[in-house]
């Protein structure tokens, strides 16, 4: 969804993500073992989203609130969404501009400049991204399924339907409801219970404009 906002997708097509393996940089363990190399991580992909716009997709997805209740629910951590005006966004896997105290998950801070070791919550406890790293629970899981249980409408856009539990979600929304998967190399195919559209999420989302009820 927001490739074509310039923002890096989360693994290409080596395996690696910014040239680290994703269990560096995104697990518990390899939060243990380098948290400096972690934390310059976030700290990178953080500076980089003020850098970057919401795409004419965000903007399309916010504007069919004019005529529809949207939910969105994204894997991604960035915050165009929000940007462009989308008042209803749900982030299964954490969100880039908060950060959350290691002795409290609940603890959450708002965060938009660098996280540096020392940096601590009010009880002394070091500072982490609010990032779901592999081996972690999903703590919004239970919210997502709660949409997909009550959609019209299921819209897939830009993923690789390789990364669960997110990936199961579309099994909880209603087999009678239309569905849509919109990815220029789409992990499914039309079937009688999904139409998939090849295409990239800003021209995807001219397509499914013509097509939704």
């Amino acid at each position: 969804m927001s490739a074509e906002s310039g923002v890096k997708t989360f693994r290409d097509h080596d395996g690696l993500w910014e040239g680290h393996d994703v269990m560096q940089v995104a697990s518990p363990q390899g939060f243990e073992a380098n948290p400096e190399l972690v934390l310059d991580f976030y700290n990178q992909r953080r500076r980089q989203l003020k850098d970057v716009q919401p795409n004419a997709a965000h903007l399309a997805l916010a504007q069919l609130e004019q005529d529809y209740k949207v939910s969105i629910v994204t894997q991604n951590v960035d915050d165009l969404h929000e940007r462009a005006g989308s008042s209803n966004v749900l982030h299964l896997h954490g969100e880039l501009k908060k950060v959350r105290s290691t002795g409290n998950p609940n603890d959450i801070k708002d965060w938009t400049d660098d996280l540096s070791l020392g940096d601590t919550c009010e009880k002394g406890y070091q500072l982490r991204p609010h990032v779901v790293w592999f081996g972690e629970a999903v703590p919004m899981m239970e919210k997502a399924v709660e949409v997909c249980y009550t959609a019209d409408v299921l819209v897939i856009i830009g993923t690789s339907m390789q990364v669960y539990p997110a990936a199961s979600l579309m099994h909880y929304v209603p087999s009678s409801i239309p569905k849509f998967y919109i990815d220029p190399k789409p992990a499914l195919s039309t079937s009688e219970n999904i139409t998939v559209i090849a295409k990239t999420a800003t021209e995807g989302i001219r397509d499914l404009l013509e097509r939704l009820p």
